[in-house]
Protein backbone atom coordinates (compact mmCIF):
# COMPACT_ATOMS: atom_id res chain seq x y z
CA UNK A 1 0.00 0.00 0.00
CA UNK A 2 1.12 3.31 -0.86
CA UNK A 3 1.03 6.66 0.76
CA UNK A 4 -1.47 7.87 -2.17
CA UNK A 5 -3.36 5.29 -1.13
CA UNK A 6 -3.39 5.97 2.45
CA UNK A 7 -4.95 9.53 1.43
CA UNK A 8 -7.64 7.79 -1.17
CA UNK A 9 -8.96 5.84 1.69
CA UNK A 10 -8.77 8.86 4.43
CA UNK A 11 -10.98 10.75 1.45
CA UNK A 12 -13.27 7.27 0.75
CA UNK A 13 -13.71 7.77 4.85
CA UNK A 14 -14.36 11.23 5.04
CA UNK A 15 -16.81 10.77 2.76
CA UNK A 16 -18.82 8.03 3.80
CA UNK A 17 -19.08 9.76 7.56
CA UNK A 18 -20.25 12.51 5.90
CA UNK A 19 -23.00 10.27 4.42
CA UNK A 20 -23.57 8.09 7.49
CA UNK A 21 -23.83 11.51 9.74
CA UNK A 22 -23.77 14.44 7.92
CA UNK A 23 -23.11 16.20 11.15
CA UNK A 24 -20.22 14.70 12.31
CA UNK A 25 -16.94 16.43 11.22
CA UNK A 26 -19.06 20.03 12.67
CA UNK A 27 -19.33 18.14 15.61
CA UNK A 28 -15.81 17.30 15.89
CA UNK A 29 -14.90 20.96 14.78
CA UNK A 30 -16.20 21.73 18.31
CA UNK A 31 -14.02 21.46 21.73
CA UNK A 32 -13.66 17.93 22.67
CA UNK A 33 -14.93 16.49 26.27
CA UNK A 34 -14.16 13.16 26.61
CA UNK A 35 -14.74 11.93 29.86
CA UNK A 36 -11.79 9.11 29.94
CA UNK A 37 -8.09 9.29 29.31
CA UNK A 38 -6.80 6.40 28.37
CA UNK A 39 -3.19 5.85 28.50
CA UNK A 40 -2.27 2.26 26.60
CA UNK A 41 0.16 0.09 24.76
CA UNK A 42 1.58 1.48 21.18
CA UNK A 43 0.84 -1.87 20.10
CA UNK A 44 -0.76 -1.21 16.55
CA UNK A 45 -3.89 -3.89 16.98
CA UNK A 46 -4.95 -2.37 20.79
CA UNK A 47 -6.55 1.23 19.58
CA UNK A 48 -8.89 2.94 22.25
CA UNK A 49 -11.52 4.17 19.84
CA UNK A 50 -12.03 1.24 18.37
CA UNK A 51 -11.53 -1.09 21.62
CA UNK A 52 -14.28 0.91 23.36
CA UNK A 53 -16.55 1.58 20.26
CA UNK A 54 -16.18 5.10 21.02
CA UNK A 55 -16.48 7.73 18.07
CA UNK A 56 -13.68 10.32 17.49
CA UNK A 57 -13.55 13.06 20.52
CA UNK A 58 -15.23 10.69 23.05
CA UNK A 59 -11.65 9.14 24.51
CA UNK A 60 -8.64 11.40 24.89
CA UNK A 61 -5.39 9.16 24.47
CA UNK A 62 -1.54 8.57 25.05
CA UNK A 63 0.32 5.40 24.52
CA UNK A 64 3.69 4.04 24.52
CA UNK A 65 5.69 0.88 24.74
CA UNK A 66 4.65 -1.40 27.43
CA UNK A 67 1.93 1.35 29.04
CA UNK A 68 4.47 2.19 31.18
CA UNK A 69 4.18 5.52 33.64
CA UNK A 70 7.31 7.14 33.79
CA UNK A 71 7.36 10.52 36.38
CA UNK A 72 9.89 11.44 34.03
CA UNK A 73 7.90 11.46 30.92
CA UNK A 74 7.15 14.67 30.12
CA UNK A 75 4.65 13.79 26.91
CA UNK A 76 2.81 11.62 29.51
CA UNK A 77 2.55 14.32 32.24
CA UNK A 78 1.84 17.36 30.04
CA UNK A 79 -1.15 14.40 29.11
CA UNK A 80 -2.53 13.91 32.15
CA UNK A 81 -2.19 17.36 33.36
CA UNK A 82 -4.56 18.83 30.35
CA UNK A 83 -6.90 15.64 30.66
CA UNK A 84 -7.47 16.21 34.37
CA UNK A 85 -7.57 19.77 34.88
CA UNK A 86 -8.65 21.11 31.37
CA UNK A 87 -10.76 18.14 30.18
CA UNK A 88 -11.79 17.32 33.59
CA UNK A 89 -12.17 13.68 32.61
CA UNK A 90 -14.14 11.50 35.48
CA UNK A 91 -11.79 8.19 34.62
CA UNK A 92 -8.30 7.81 34.27
CA UNK A 93 -7.81 4.29 32.92
CA UNK A 94 -3.85 2.33 32.37
CA UNK A 95 -4.50 -0.18 29.86
CA UNK A 96 -2.38 -3.05 28.88
CA UNK A 97 -2.66 -6.28 26.55
CA UNK A 98 -1.79 -10.08 26.90
CA UNK A 99 1.03 -11.20 24.98
CA UNK A 100 2.41 -7.81 25.49
CA UNK A 101 5.65 -7.50 23.39
CA UNK A 102 7.39 -4.66 25.15
CA UNK A 103 6.65 -7.07 28.46
CA UNK A 104 7.80 -10.13 26.49
CA UNK A 105 11.23 -7.98 26.66
CA UNK A 106 11.64 -7.42 29.78
CA UNK A 107 11.42 -11.15 30.77
CA UNK A 108 14.61 -11.73 27.97
CA UNK A 109 18.13 -11.25 28.65
CA UNK A 110 18.73 -8.54 25.73
CA UNK A 111 19.83 -5.71 26.76
CA UNK A 112 21.35 -4.27 24.07
CA UNK A 113 18.38 -1.64 22.89
CA UNK A 114 17.50 1.90 24.58
CA UNK A 115 13.81 0.53 25.09
CA UNK A 116 14.76 -1.42 27.56
CA UNK A 117 16.20 1.63 29.56
CA UNK A 118 11.89 2.52 29.26
CA UNK A 119 11.32 -1.27 30.59
CA UNK A 120 13.52 -1.40 33.19
CA UNK A 121 11.20 -1.15 36.13
CA UNK A 122 9.81 -4.43 34.64
CA UNK A 123 13.03 -5.99 34.45
CA UNK A 124 13.63 -5.03 37.78
CA UNK A 125 10.49 -6.99 39.20
CA UNK A 126 10.68 -9.69 36.95
CA UNK A 127 14.30 -10.35 38.46
CA UNK A 128 13.23 -9.59 42.03
CA UNK A 129 10.65 -12.01 41.59
CA UNK A 130 12.08 -14.68 38.85
CA UNK A 131 11.54 -17.65 41.38
CA UNK A 132 7.34 -17.26 41.58
CA UNK A 133 7.27 -16.83 38.00
CA UNK A 134 9.13 -19.91 37.48
CA UNK A 135 6.55 -21.66 39.09
CA UNK A 136 4.33 -21.06 36.57
CA UNK A 137 3.47 -23.52 34.37
CA UNK A 138 4.52 -21.93 31.03
CA UNK A 139 6.20 -18.78 29.26
CA UNK A 140 2.71 -17.76 28.00
CA UNK A 141 1.84 -18.12 31.78
CA UNK A 142 4.29 -16.07 32.79
CA UNK A 143 4.13 -13.32 30.33
CA UNK A 144 0.34 -12.82 31.15
CA UNK A 145 0.99 -12.44 34.35
CA UNK A 146 4.11 -9.93 33.74
CA UNK A 147 1.33 -7.91 31.75
CA UNK A 148 -0.84 -7.75 34.44
CA UNK A 149 1.33 -7.18 37.16
CA UNK A 150 2.58 -4.16 35.06
CA UNK A 151 -0.66 -2.76 34.70
CA UNK A 152 -0.41 -2.76 38.55
CA UNK A 153 2.71 -1.17 38.75
CA UNK A 154 1.37 1.54 36.55
CA UNK A 155 -1.71 2.25 38.30
CA UNK A 156 0.11 2.39 41.69
CA UNK A 157 2.52 4.78 39.66
CA UNK A 158 -0.03 7.44 38.02
CA UNK A 159 -2.22 7.61 41.15
CA UNK A 160 0.93 9.01 43.16
CA UNK A 161 1.77 11.93 40.61
CA UNK A 162 1.10 14.82 42.22
CA UNK A 163 -1.16 15.54 39.09
CA UNK A 164 -3.81 12.96 40.62
CA UNK A 165 -3.34 13.88 43.98
CA UNK A 166 -4.22 17.48 43.45
CA UNK A 167 -7.48 16.25 42.00
CA UNK A 168 -8.61 14.64 44.49
CA UNK A 169 -7.46 16.87 47.24
CA UNK A 170 -9.78 18.88 45.51
CA UNK A 171 -12.62 16.72 45.49
CA UNK A 172 -12.86 15.86 42.11
CA UNK A 173 -14.80 12.60 41.12
CA UNK A 174 -11.82 10.80 39.72
CA UNK A 175 -11.06 7.65 39.01
CA UNK A 176 -8.07 5.39 38.07
CA UNK A 177 -8.76 1.79 36.74
CA UNK A 178 -6.15 -1.04 35.62
CA UNK A 179 -7.13 -3.14 32.34
CA UNK A 180 -6.11 -5.30 30.37
CA UNK A 181 -7.43 -6.01 26.85
CA UNK A 182 -7.46 -10.07 25.05
CA UNK A 183 -6.08 -9.55 21.40
CA UNK A 184 -7.40 -12.82 21.18
CA UNK A 185 -10.62 -12.06 21.93
CA UNK A 186 -11.37 -8.35 21.93
CA UNK A 187 -12.48 -8.06 25.16
CA UNK A 188 -11.21 -5.86 28.08
CA UNK A 189 -10.84 -7.57 32.12
CA UNK A 190 -10.75 -4.64 35.31
CA UNK A 191 -7.75 -5.78 37.38
CA UNK A 192 -9.16 -4.65 40.66
CA UNK A 193 -11.93 -1.58 41.70
CA UNK A 194 -11.34 1.83 40.54
CA UNK A 195 -8.93 4.19 42.81
CA UNK A 196 -10.91 6.76 43.83
CA UNK A 197 -9.02 8.59 46.80
CA UNK A 198 -5.30 8.85 48.34
CA UNK A 199 -6.77 6.51 50.95
CA UNK A 200 -8.15 4.05 48.12
CA UNK A 201 -4.67 4.03 46.66
CA UNK A 202 -2.35 3.42 50.13
CA UNK A 203 -4.71 0.56 51.19
CA UNK A 204 -3.20 -0.97 48.18
CA UNK A 205 -0.94 -3.98 48.22
CA UNK A 206 2.37 -2.49 47.40
CA UNK A 207 3.50 -4.14 43.69
CA UNK A 208 5.87 -6.67 45.34
CA UNK A 209 3.52 -8.20 47.48
CA UNK A 210 1.03 -8.88 44.76
CA UNK A 211 4.21 -9.88 42.64
CA UNK A 212 4.43 -13.12 45.74
CA UNK A 213 0.65 -14.21 45.07
CA UNK A 214 1.36 -17.54 42.90
CA UNK A 215 -1.58 -16.55 40.92
CA UNK A 216 -2.20 -18.41 37.36
CA UNK A 217 -3.27 -15.46 35.40
CA UNK A 218 -7.25 -15.37 34.88
CA UNK A 219 -7.49 -14.47 30.89
CA UNK A 220 -10.69 -13.75 29.54
CA UNK A 221 -11.11 -16.40 27.54
CA UNK A 222 -10.56 -18.79 30.86
CA UNK A 223 -13.09 -16.70 32.34
CA UNK A 224 -15.27 -17.01 29.38
CA UNK A 225 -15.11 -20.87 29.99
CA UNK A 226 -15.64 -20.73 33.59
CA UNK A 227 -19.06 -18.86 33.17
CA UNK A 228 -19.93 -21.08 30.24
CA UNK A 229 -19.83 -24.30 33.01
CA UNK A 230 -21.01 -21.87 35.93
CA UNK A 231 -24.41 -23.37 35.66
CA UNK A 232 -22.69 -27.13 36.49
CA UNK A 233 -23.00 -28.95 39.75
CA UNK A 234 -20.47 -27.05 42.00
CA UNK A 235 -18.54 -30.61 42.20
CA UNK A 236 -18.66 -31.12 38.49
CA UNK A 237 -17.31 -27.93 37.60
CA UNK A 238 -14.69 -28.48 40.47
CA UNK A 239 -12.66 -31.14 38.41
CA UNK A 240 -12.36 -28.87 35.18
CA UNK A 241 -9.04 -26.87 34.57
CA UNK A 242 -10.98 -23.52 33.72
CA UNK A 243 -13.35 -23.75 37.00
CA UNK A 244 -11.21 -24.97 39.92
CA UNK A 245 -11.89 -23.01 42.93
CA UNK A 246 -14.64 -21.04 41.57
CA UNK A 247 -17.72 -23.56 43.90
CA UNK A 248 -15.44 -22.64 46.72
Amino acid sequence: MTLDDLFDRNAAWAEKKTRDDPTFFVRMAEQQSPNYLWIGCSDSRVTANDVLGLDPGEVFVQRNIANMVHTSDMNLLAVLEYAVETLNVGHVIICGHYGCGGVQRALGHDRSALVDHWLQPLVMLHRKHQATFAALASDSLRLDRMCELNVEMQVRRIAATPIIEAAWARGEPLQVHGWIYGIHDGLLRALGSPITSIAERDALANIDQRAKEPVEPWSAARRHAAEAFAALDPQVAERLPCCSGLAR
